[in-house]
């Protein structure tokens, strides 16, 4: 999970029946993070993005809020700026300890529909997710910003994978809810199920047609959080969000369409650091690590897609994985 990466807490809030289906997920560093984001597809719902540049002042992000609510669920954010203020987590503005400016980089995704008009993720969301969030095992599915989450014809929800790369641990955390498919509706296998680990999904492949129409794609948006315990730039960071993109291009089909609004923002705690030195040999030396990381980043993404889908649960009117293909899941 990404809480494997030392320094990173998740929380969820959400809520779903009732005319509700939404909610909020927060990734924490309250130890700070160089931050970066990578954003494709042509309906994105953002906001804190552009400090985010390499060549802009900030450096450090005190957490990232990912939330259902279209535009409207940006207000999360408040929230999680609120949780962290009052614990005086934020960019130092003054003498005192409590005058700081909490880092909230968001992104949301399209789930109106899916509830009743006006039922929508606020700061209070935002700050219920903090309170919630803790370092070890992250819920999945139908879940904070998964709630109402969906995935081309499917249920989508909150997926959740990581990997060992050498001395680093590379983890992400996905809200899948794209306009295209995650699994192949003619046979039931998920697009990135080629990157499984040591049968991490626990399906057997049910290899027939779901009883289930593909659906002309809507408003939507995939948005998640590729997180490392590697030191490195924000320019570094920055290509660690868009090999994370690659996975999710593998995972959807299509990916990064004018209906989606993929946005996925990068992590780096600064634990550990890359070989260093100066010159051009130990420059090419640092470049091959980050490589191999970049590399991780799009494996882990898809696989944190196919767990977010294959453990979503039906709600808002959507039929989910574990309906269409029950036996894949026995």
């Amino acid at each position: 999970m990404i809480t494997d990466v030392p320094g990173v807490l998740v929380g969820h809030h959400e809520r779903v029946g009732d005319g509700w289906s939404t909610g909020t997920t927060v990734v924490l560093v309250p130890g700070g993070a160089v931050g970066a984001v990578d954003q494709r597809g042509g309906a994105p719902g953002t906001r804190e993005t552009n400090l985010l540049e390499p060549e802009n002042l900030v450096q450090h992000v005190n957490a990232i809020c990912l939330s259902g609510g279209s535009a409207y669920g940006l207000a999360a954010a408040d929230g999680v700026m609120r949780w962290l203020a009052e614990r005086n987590l934020g960019m130092p503005v003054g003498a005192e300890p409590h005058e700081v400016v909490p880092i909230v980089p968001a992104a949301v995704l399209f789930d109106l529909p899916r509830g009743d008009w006006g039922n929508r993720p606020d700061a209070s969301f935002g700050y219920a997710a903090c309170e919630a969030a803790a370092a070890g095992p992250v819920p999945l599915g139908t879940v904070g910003a998964g709630a109402g989450a969906k995935a081309g014809s499917l249920k989508g929800g909150i997926g959740t994978a990581s990997e060992r790369v050498g001395e680093f641990t590379v983890g992400v955390v996905a809200a899948v809810n794209a306009a295209g498919e995650a699994v192949d509706l003619s046979t039931g296998r998920a697009f990135a199920a080629d990157h499984e680990v040591d049968g991490e999904f626990g399906v057997r492949w049910p290899d027939r047609p779901g009883d289930v129409e593909a659906k002309a794609a809507g408003l939507n948006t995939t948005i998640g959080v590729v997180a490392v315990d590697a030191a490195l730039s924000k320019a570094e960071a920055r290509r660690l969000a868009v090999a994370a993109q690659d996975g999710l291009a593998r995972a959807v089909r299509p990916a990064h369409t004018m209906f989606d609004g993929d946005t996925v923002f990068a992590l780096a705690t600064g634990e550990r650091e890359l070989p260093g030195g100066a010159g051009p040999i130990a420059a090419t030396r640092r470049a091959a690590v980050l490589d191999t990381l970049c590399s991780a980043a799009a494996r882990v993404f898809g696989r944190a897609m196919v767990h977010g889908v294959l453990n979503a649960t039906a709600a808002g009117g959507m039929r989910a994985y574990r309906d269409v293909w029950p036996e894949a899941l026995a």
